[in-house]
């Protein structure tokens, strides 16, 4: 197996690599009569785009989405849906320089070790370029789960570098920045940070939160389908994620017992440190996920590194590059959520009708 497929009953399929021809997916089981035209889908990719500001890579993306199946009259019809983006403003020739070294904290090693070839072009399949199929399947899961269930989704920025930025909440204002940043008041910080770091030439890392609204209760199986366990595996598949928080998280460890349970009286639950989930379950209550991203590895600054050969090298990685992928992992994260609740929806209906 490959391994290039996520869900079991909701399955996406993605391929392609960052400098190629173009990218895409096949998505088998998305039950029929669903509304989908390109423009939704495009909506969504266009919040995921490199090139939106001045702290992303500046990599500019067409993204126009062709429907190649699976859609008839603007319905889908049950049958696969194959989405494809043609890669628009690919540049491998800035990365020959590196073609025969590994860069320190990329997959370069990894794939070489696995396979014994990789495709040195912008890291190949291990480029983010990837996750541009994941929101755009996710855009379907997301309109379905919307229609059908009345379920929200939404992810914000909650730390860049050392800098929190939701200590204040206002979800009317997430979509007016680059960031993704529900503070208003933290965007001026935001920018001034990264205006800095970007002339450092070095990166940092990030943390991004998602929230379901809406989710009905009931879904996730013991022991080995638990909706928590697979959010986790979702999240823990996007670039450069390494860690990931259901609820309370890792904060748990410094709890009281008194303090972490949820209380519940006939009003409901009196707090929300499971993250929705109890025993691998959704209880009805808003899932909270947040995932940590490590800084951006490709560097301008030089290091130290190994070739194909196993000479010690000094590998300076050129091309466009974002200081912190953090910025554009919001929509990412959204579609994971949405693409993990959309297959469990579908699993708990052939099971319990």
């Amino acid at each position: 197996m490959s391994h290039n497929t996520i869900g079991k009953l909701f399955r996406v399929t993605t391929f392609g690599e960052s400098h190629g021809p173009a990218i895409g997916c096949v998505i088998d089981g998305c039950p029929p009569g669903l509304e989908i035209e390109a423009g939704e889908i495009e909506a969504e990719l266009q919040r995921r785009a490199t090139g939106r500001s001045r702290h992303t890579s500046q990599r500019r993306e067409a993204d126009d989405v062709q429907i190649l199946s699976g859609v008839f009259e603007g319905r889908s019809t049950g049958t696969p849906i194959a989405l494809l983006v043609e890669n628009t403003d690919a540049r491998p020739r800035d990365y020959d320089e590196i073609a025969r070294q590994f860069r320190p904290g990329h997959a370069d090693y990894t794939y070489w070790k696995k396979y014994g070839v990789r495709d040195y072009r912008g890291g190949g399949r291990s480029s983010a370029r990837e996750t541009t199929m994941r929101v755009a399947a996710g855009a379907v899961a997301r309109k379905w789960l919307a229609v059908e269930l009345g379920v929200e989704i939404q992810g914000w920025l909650a730390q860049l570098g050392p800098l929190r930025t939701d200590e204040v909440m206002d979800w009317g204002t997430i979509e007016d920045n680059p960031f993704f940043c529900p503070n208003p008041a933290k965007v001026p910080e935001l920018e001034a940070f990264m205006d800095a770091l970007r002339k450092s030439g070095d990166s940092v890392g990030a943390r991004v939160n998602v929230i379901a609204r809406g989710v009905p209760a009931g879904l996730g199986a013991p022991v080995y389908g638990k909706l928590d366990a697979d959010l986790a595996s979702a999240m823990m598949s996007i670039n450069a994620a390494k860690g990931v928080e259901i609820g309370a998280g890792f904060a748990s460890v410094a709890q009281k017992g008194t303090e972490h349970r949820d209380e519940i009286t006939r009003e409901g639950f009196l707090s929300n440190h499971a993250g929705g989930i109890l025993g691998g379950i959704s209880s009805g209550q808003d899932l909270l996920v947040s995932t940590a991203f490590k800084p951006t590895s490709s560097l301008r600054i030089p290091c130290r590194g190994l070739d194909i050969d196993g000479n010690e090298v000094e590998v300076v990685t050129k091309g466009r590059h974002d200081p912190c992928v953090g910025i554009r992992a919001t929509p990412i994260v959204e579609a994971m959520m949405a693409l993990v609740v959309m297959d469990h929806v579908l699993r708990h209906r052939a099971q319990n009708g």
